[in-house]
């Protein structure tokens, strides 16, 4: 259950590709492939234009793209002009509503679902509050499998064919075996998480993949600059626990044991605070979402209600902050010189171009942006160190929308698994 992760060229998450010799069948499906791959890069093209692109005959290209199509997976609409004599063509472009991927993330505080078409539009999403490390694992399984099982329902029902299912979880994963090694801050070891929710959603469950939530949160939002020169982007998730989605030259990147990114885990904090991993002085007990709510309210305030939705708890906060309220403020100050002291040890040793602070932390761009900036610009030592700062746009859900885009890659490595429509 392995997903073998690049997101170059296509900006994408790829599996293994198949060795060996092709028959004819495979040979086709890997063509229709590499259309919908140009498709998704370049956007819509004439049927002459994408043989030019591809290398395939004009017969070829048509003869799959009228497959394509009844699959409902690409479509042609409006007249594609390119200056040339003769009879313009028509531009063909993906279609995809048919089909759906979908992606859910497993957090301390809630469980996160989307889903997403063949375009990257989403479907559907929805944000549940739940105490995770509180529960314990069998009660997760069951309520984790029951929001997906309803999400699969609501999407069937309207039609979507559901292609894959990647859930994320925060910690380290044997990929191979569908199990979460360890996840400390829900109190995890050894959790055949994959196995868990198949057997509960039943026959009817896409196989499920596994995937780090920071790893699929850097995926979903490296995707938003399909058309800018970053290769190389650090995405921070600010949560209970802090981890890191690094893609170095288009590559995400996961060390030979899955374990890169516990970037939360550098020994950046004060020795005498005791981490759930084991260790002490862990960089997350001091700029982790916990830590922020206690600094930022005393105990009692509505903000640590953890029957609320994490979105609106936050959104309290965000107005406090934006009124001038002195704990608030003086909360992210401190929350800012604690990411000041981990970020500028990320941008000597991986040297992103970007840096994108997700979870908790997107909310306080106001707040934490120009601190973080100014320090970070301070210490650069020439040119080559330059990084530009920004906070996600995807909230709560980047994780669960990197998911749902990896869950797609069944399709574009293989459209003949989407029936005829």
């Amino acid at each position: 259950m392995s997903i073998q992760t690049s997101v170059t060229p296509s900006r994408s998450v790829r599996r293994t590709p198949r060795s060996g010799r092709l028959d004819q069948a495979q040979m086709r499906a890997a063509n229709m492939g590499l259309i919908l791959r140009q498709l998704q890069l370049h956007g819509g093209r004439s049927r002459a234009g994408l043989a030019t692109e591809t290398g395939l005959s004009k017969a070829t290209t048509s003869s799959l793209i009228a497959d394509l199509a009844e699959r409902g997976l690409v479509r042609e609409g409006e007249i594609h002009r390119a200056g040339s004599v003769g009879r313009p063509g028509l531009t063909v472009n993906l279609d995809g509503r048919r089909v759906a991927g979908l992606g859910l993330e497993i957090s301390i505080d809630y469980v996160a679902v989307t889903a997403v078409d063949l375009t990257g539009n989403v479907i559907r999403e929805s944000i549940t509050p739940m105490d995770v490390p509180e529960l314990a694992v069998e009660v997760v399984l069951d309520r984790v499998a029951g929001i997906a099982q309803r999400m699969l329902e609501s999407l069937r029902s309207a039609g979507h064919i559901v292609v894959g299912f990647t859930v994320a979880p925060p910690g380290v994963i044997d990929y191979d075996a569908g199990i979460v090694r360890f996840a400390p801050n829900l109190g995890w070891r050894s959790v055949a998480l994959a196995a868990g929710l198949s057997e509960r959603i039943g026959p009817e469950c896409p196989e499920i993949h596994l995937e780090n939530d920071a790893k699929l949160a850097a995926v979903a939002e490296y995707g938003a600059y399909a058309d800018s020169e970053v290769q190389d982007l650090v995405y921070l998730s600010g949560e209970v626990g802090v981890g890191a989605g690094i893609i170095a030259e288009g590559r995400l990147v996961r060390g030979w044991s899955g374990f890169s990114g516990e970037v939360g885990h550098l020994a950046l904090g004060p020795s005498e605070l005791e981490c759930s991993c084991g260790r002490r002085g862990c960089w997350e007990l001091v700029v982790g979402l916990h830590h922020f709510l206690r600094l930022a309210a005393p105990v009692g305030d509505v903000v640590h209600d953890s029957r609320r939705s994490m979105d609106d708890r936050l959104e309290i906060l965000r107005e406090r902050a934006a009124s001038g309220d002195e704990r608030t403020l003086e909360a992210l100050a401190a929350i800012a010189r604690d990411l000041i002291r981990g970020l500028s040890v990320l941008v000597d040793v991986l040297n992103p171009r970007r840096i994108v602070l997700g979870g908790y932390f997107a909310p306080f761009g106001e707040q934490l942006l120009a601190p973080v900036k100014s320090a970070l610009d301070e210490r650069r030592m020439d040119a080559g160190s330059e990084v530009v700062v920004a906070v996600s746009a995807l909230g709560l859900s980047a994780a669960s929308r990197g998911g749902a885009l990896a869950a797609l890659e069944a399709v574009f490595e293989d459209p003949t698994t989407v029936p005829a429509a």
